[in-house]
C-alpha cells in the first residue's frame, strides 16, 4: 500500500496533474497501521505543492468480484478464456496453487479458516444459496478444499459472483477519516430498493455509508465533529469534482438538502441484512424538489447528470 501511494503521488508530480486516492485503506493484518505512513507521504506531497486528496468508506470490509482472487494471467483473453481455464485440469492446478500460496486478494494470509472465513459470498446468480456464507463454510459443507471451492463457485455460479472481505482495521479507518483532506465515499453501487431480496447480500455500504458516519463516527464515537463530517460529505467532494454552487447551503446555490435528526440518525444496513434503509433521515430535497418527506420516498426524480465544472 505504501508503494502504491508513492506511485500515485509520483505520477501526479511528474505529470503535473492533481491526484485523488480513492477509497484509501490498508488490507490485511500485515498492512494494518501503514496508513500512518501513507498519510504522511500525502502530507509531504501537499507540502511540496501537489494537489492531492483522498476518500474513504466507514467499514472494515471491502467488496469486489470473487474473480479478483485469481492471478492476472487467469483473466487474459476475456471471460470465455477464464471459464476454459477453470475447466482445464492443468490450468486449474495452477490456479489452486496460486490461491493457496499465502496471498489472497493481494494480501499475505494463511491458507485456512483464518482467511477463507473472512471471505463471504455477497451475490451469486447461479448459486443463490451461497449468498451470505463464507467460502470456508461452503467448502466445509461440500467437503472440498477452499481454493477448489472458489473455482467451483466461479465456474458454476458465474464470473460476476461478488464477495465481501473482512480485512481492515478500525483504527486505520478512524485515522483516514480524520485526515483533513479525506472525504467520505461509499464505493458502492446504486441498488434498487423495490426488490431487495433479488440483490443477494451486497456490502451494506450501498445503503448505510453516510448515516453510519453521522451516527457511529460522529455521535457515538466522536471520531469526527458533526461539522467536519457534513463538510466531508458535501462541500469538500463537490469542490473537488468542480461542481459549482453545490454542497453548500447558500442563497443562489442548488437546493440539495438533507434534514436529519442527529440524535437518531444511523445506518440500519448490516452484513446479514445489507439492504435495510437508514433511520433518522427526515426530509431530502434534490434540485429544490422534495424526494423524501417524513422518511417516505415520494417517487420524484429531479436529479440530472452533472458535468465537471458545470452545475
Amino acid at each position: 500500500v505504501i508503494e502504491a501511494v508513492d506511485e500515485a503521488l509520483g505520477l501526479g508530480e511528474r505529470a503535473g496533474v492533481p491526484v485523488h486516492v480513492s477509497h484509501h485503506k490498508a488490507k490485511g493484518s500485515g498492512n494494518h497501521g501503514k496508513v500512518a505512513v501513507t498519510l504522511g507521504r500525502i502530507d509531504a506531497a501537499r507540502a511540496r505543492g501537489l494537489d492531492v486528496t483522498l476518500d474513504v468508506y466507514p467499514y472494515t470490509a471491502t467488496s469486489t468480484v470473487l474473480r479478483a482472487l485469481l492471478p492476472g494471467w487467469a483473466h487474459e483473453g476475456g471471460a470465455e478464456a477464464t471459464r476454459a481455464r477453470l475447466r482445464d485440469r492443468e490450468a486449474r492446478a495452477r490456479l489452486v496453487a496460486a490461491l493457496t500460496s499465502g496471498r489472497v486478494h493481494g494480501v499475505s494470509q494463511p491458507d485456512g479458516p483464518e482467511t477463507w472465513d473472512r471471505i463471504v459470498i455477497s451475490t451469486c446468480r447461479g448459486e443463490r444459496a451461497f449468498e451470505g456464507r463464507s467460502v470456508w463454510a461452503i467448502a466445509e459443507a461440500a467437503g472440498r478444499p477452499a481454493a477448489e471451492t472458489v473455482l467451483d463457485i466461479l465456474l458454476n455460479g458465474g464470473l460476476d459472483t461478488g464477495m465481501v472481505v473482512f480485512c481492515m482495521s478500525d483504527d486505520d479507518v478512524d485515522r483516514v477519516l480524520r485526515h483533513p483532506v479525506a472525504m467520505v465515499a461509499s464505493d458502492g453501487e446504486a441498488l434498487p430498493v423495490d426488490d431487495p431480496d433479488a440483490l443477494g447480500k451486497p456490502h451494506p455500504r450501498a445503503f448505510g455509508t453516510f448515516p453510519r458516519v453521522l451516527g457511529r463516527y460522529v455521535r457515538d464515537r466522536q471520531v469526527l465533529t458533526l461539522e467536519d463530517a457534513v463538510r466531508k460529505m458535501t462541500s469538500q467532494p463537490a469542490e473537488r469534482l468542480g461542481l459549482g454552487d453545490r454542497g453548500v447551503v447558500a442563497e443562489g446555490a442548488w437546493a440539495d438538502l438533507v434534514v436529519f435528526d442527529p440524535a437518531r440518525v444511523a445506518d440500519a444496513a448490516t452484513y446479514d441484512e445489507p439492504c435495510r434503509p437508514p433511520v433518522g433521515i427526515v426530509h431530502v430535497v434534490v434540485n429544490g424538489t422534495p424526494v423524501v418527506a417524513d422518511g417516505r420516498l415520494l417517487g420524484a426524480r429531479p436529479g440530472r447528470v452533472l458535468r465537471r465544472g458545470r452545475a
